[in-house]
Parts: C-alpha cells; sequence; structure tokens
C-alpha cells in the first residue's frame, strides 16, 4: 500500500494531467493485481478479508442471500450456495490451520481465499467461504470452535466480495486519489461496517488539544479503535465495536490517509452548465473550502428568513458553519454559479456517522427556478453511488420548498415532526433507486 501511496503521489506532482495519469497507472496496476491474485490466497471487494463487512446488510434482505448471494451448482437443497465472510484466531501451530481446512471440507464448504495475519498470540485467519444454503451462522461458527477456532466472527457475503484484495485496494486509492471526499468513503470500505469521525483541528490550548496531542504521528491503534492524524491538523478516529481491528488494516487505513495528505486539497473539475426554464446558464461544480469567501458573500446576499430555514438556529451564526460544510473530510458539497461566476446556491451531502444528511441553501433572487431540484438530485445520487442505505434532510415543517424537492426524488420517504422540526429520509434501495428521478450523466453535456 506505501507503494501505491509513492506512486500516486508522484504522479500528481506532474501537474495538469494528473487525473488522466493516476487513472491510467492505476487501471494497469488493477489490472496485473487481478491477474497474479487469481492464483493467491487474497480477496477484497467490500471488503477484502482484512477489510471486514463494507456494506452494512439490508433489512429487506440479509447480503448473500437470494440472487447476489446464492451460488447455482452448490451442495446446498437445490443447487444452491451462501457466500460467508469469516474470522477466527486459530494457536500459531504447525497443523492448526490444516486442522480447520480439514473440518471444512468435511461440511462440503469450500475455502474461496484466505488471508492471515500472525499476532502476539495467535493467528487471525480470515475467509471467503461457500457453504450449502441450509448452513447457519451458528452451524458455521460451531464448526470452526470444535476445529480449534477461537473468537468467530462470520458475517454473510456476496458476489461483490470476490475481488481480490489488491485490486481493492487500489481502486480506493485512485478513489481517494482524485476526490479528497472519498478519504472517509474509501476508509469504510476498506475496513468495513464502521463509524467514522473527523474531528477538526483544536485550539493550541484546552482539552482538544491536548486529546489531539494524545495521538502520535504515527497514528493509534486500540482494539476496536484506531485514530490517525488528519492531513490538515485534526484526528480521524474509526470505531468497529463488533471486530477488532488488525495490524494489517490498521496500516492500510493509515497508509490511504498518507496518500491523502501527499496530494493536498483536491476536488474534481468537472462541471455541468445548465440551462433554466427562463433562458439563464448556469454551473454546477463540485466546491471546497477555496469557496468560503463566495459562501460568505451569499449569506450577506440572502435574507434572514433563508438563512434561518438552511441553519436552524440564530442568522449572525451562519458563517461559522462554511469551513466544516466545505469541507472534504465531513462530505461533499456543490455550487451554483452564474454566468458571472457568483455563487447562488450551495447542496451539501455531509458523512454523519453512519447516516447521511443533505442540506440546501439557494439565494432569495434564484428560488423556485428548480435549483433546489437540481441540486437535491445530484447529491441524493452521489450518495446512492456512494452505497449509503438511505438520505435524511432536517427543515422546519413550513419550508415547503424542500419538502417538494424531497418528493420530486420520486423515493419513499419517512416523516418524523417534533415542534416544528421536520425530518425526511428517503430510502435508497436499489428498487427504489430504479423508479426514481435521480440525474442521468449523459442527460447534460459537460465543459
Amino acid at each position: 500500500m506505501s507503494d501505491v501511496t509513492d506512486a500516486v503521489a508522484r504522479l500528481v506532482d506532474h501537474g495538469p494531467t494528473v487525473p488522466a495519469l493516476v487513472l491510467a497507472s492505476l487501471a494497469a496496476l488493477i489490472a496485473t493485481a487481478g491477474f497474479h491474485t487469481r492464483w493467491s490466497r487474497r480477496h477484497g471487494q467490500a471488503p477484502p478479508a482484512d477489510d471486514t463487512g463494507a456494506r452494512p446488510p439490508t433489512a429487506e434482505r440479509p447480503a448473500g442471500t437470494g440472487p447476489a448471494g446464492s451460488e447455482p451448482g452448490g451442495s446446498g437443497p437445490g443447487g444452491e450456495s451462501a457466500l460467508w465472510r469469516m474470522r477466527t484466531t486459530v494457536r500459531d501451530a504447525p497443523g492448526s490451520l490444516a486442522v480447520l481446512c480439514a473440518a471444512l471440507a468435511d461440511r462440503r464448504i469450500d475455502i474461496l481465499s484466505l488471508q492471515t495475519h500472525p499476532l502476539t498470540e495467535g493467528t487471525v485467519d480470515e475467509f471467503l467461504l461457500r457453504a450449502p444454503g441450509e448452513l447457519s451462522a451458528a452451524e458455521l461458527a460451531e464448526v470452526v470452535t470444535t476445529a480449534g477456532g477461537a473468537r468467530t466472527w462470520t458475517e454473510r457475503a456476496d458476489a461483490h466480495d470476490l475481488v481480490d484484495a489488491p485490486t481493492r485496494v487500489l481502486g480506493l486509492a485512485a478513489r481517494t486519489a482524485l476526490d479528497a471526499a472519498e478519504l472517509p468513503l474509501a476508509l469504510r470500505q476498506l475496513l468495513g461496517r464502521c463509524t467514522i469521525r473527523s474531528l477538526p483541528a483544536p485550539a493550541d490550548d484546552g482539552a482538544g488539544a491536548r486529546a489531539a496531542a494524545a495521538v502520535p504521528p504515527e497514528g493509534a491503534l486500540e482494539d476496536t479503535v484506531l485514530r490517525l492524524r488528519a492531513p490538515e491538523g485534526g484526528v480521524i478516529s474509526v470505531e468497529r465495536p463488533h471486530l477488532p481491528f488488525t495490524p494489517a488494516e490498521f496500516a492500510r487505513a493509515r497508509a490511504l490517509v498518507e496518500l491523502d495528505a501527499r496530494l493536498g486539497p483536491r476536488v474534481p473539475r468537472g462541471r455541468d452548465v445548465l440551462t433554466l426554464p427562463e433562458g439563464s446558464d448556469i454551473t454546477v461544480r463540485r466546491a471546497d473550502t477555496r469557496d468560503v469567501p463566495a459562501a460568505k458573500a451569499m449569506h450577506e446576499r440572502c435574507s434572514a428568513r433563508t438563512l434561518g430555514m438552511r441553519y436552524h438556529g440564530p442568522v449572525g451564526d451562519a458563517d461559522r458553519y462554511l469551513n466544516h460544510l466545505l469541507s472534504p473530510r465531513f462530505g461533499r458539497t456543490l455550487a451554483v454559479q452564474t454566468a458571472s461566476g457568483r455563487i447562488v446556491g450551495l447542496g451539501h451531502l455531509l458523512w454523519d456517522g453512519d447516516e447521511t444528511e443533505v442540506a440546501l441553501l439557494v439565494e432569495d433572487g434564484w428560488q423556485r427556478r428548480g435549483i433546489g431540484g437540481e441540486l437535491l438530485a445530484r447529491l441524493v445520487a452521489m450518495a446512492a453511488d456512494a452505497g449509503c442505505e438511505s438520505v435524511y434532510a432536517i427543515t422546519q415543517a413550513s419550508n415547503t420548498g424542500m419538502v417538494a424537492a424531497m418528493r420530486g426524488l420520486s423515493l419513499p420517504l419517512d416523516y418524523q415532526i417534533e415542534e416544528g422540526t421536520l425530518v425526511v429520509t428517503a430510502r435508497l434501495d436499489p428498487a427504489a433507486q430504479a423508479a426514481a428521478r435521480l440525474p442521468q450523466a449523459e442527460r447534460i453535456g459537460r465543459e
């Protein structure tokens, strides 16, 4: 992984042709890794063997069951089988792993890939398994325990997990290299179902500064929590209570953060030009903290009512949120600007632990022209592409524009209201996405 960091960083130093070079080089690396690792014992893709659980299982269907997780030709009833990810600890002694593999074979469980993590006490082995469809998680754990495994963890897998680990890691490195906002998502896919928090750089004194100082430059691994120094001076905290992190996972996470730090601030350069119904052209593009001055100028042009609808608090405090909102550490921001370059709208997609929030602000003179709906649809499409299961918006019950924009997505919506505050949640399951009115990349031309 450190080799990937060095290679990508060197490419970025070569100037404006970086995106093409990065993608071309990493594509070659990925293709090569894919060829070689067909014969290796590693695997990957959401997550690799040592990146347990990149996607939370859905409530409707456990991952690995049904079309995605059933494998025709298996040994279960009707020829079906199921994929499992499993982690267990065995004694670091000759023959221990052989006993475990023999026990799995006796139950007609096929080992598709295996990765080992030597520790000070024992060895953590991670498997991708194809098992008879009727075998339950409890039965699988019992087989492993009887064969000498300890602290066993299992989770249903699906076809995505058949991709090898080097390919998976290289893909995450490429995403991180092209877009700083991808780092939290890349870490989540690398490490599985976990909660990631980006803590901003603290003041020079106080408890926050002492907490940041407690994290050494190389980071800290504490069983189910790992902490890494953020490039801008804060701390990235990752928690996975259901499964301890391994040293290999910690090293890979640290390498991704190092890559992000070496590349510096960056957002994709793509921008879309749209024509509004009355004929005005606007540009929609990604934004970051370099747009804070223009965003503050937009605040000054907005009415108190518009700012109050957006920030749900004292209007005078609105400016202080912008550094957080525009930081790629906490999500993605879309800006709408006029032909003269003035920003007249902002849309935010914010990573909120395991959930995802959307928020909009459109300058008064540009409201009711479809800008809010366009921003919202694009943000929700981004969330769906990132694998989010839902997005929510916090607004006021009187904000009919935001409610109408959420309804315009044609997604299943849930409403919660308390003391005038309305939370609207849109579910992003695949069936709902197929019927939704989300933007298509080919719908508009790019500059």
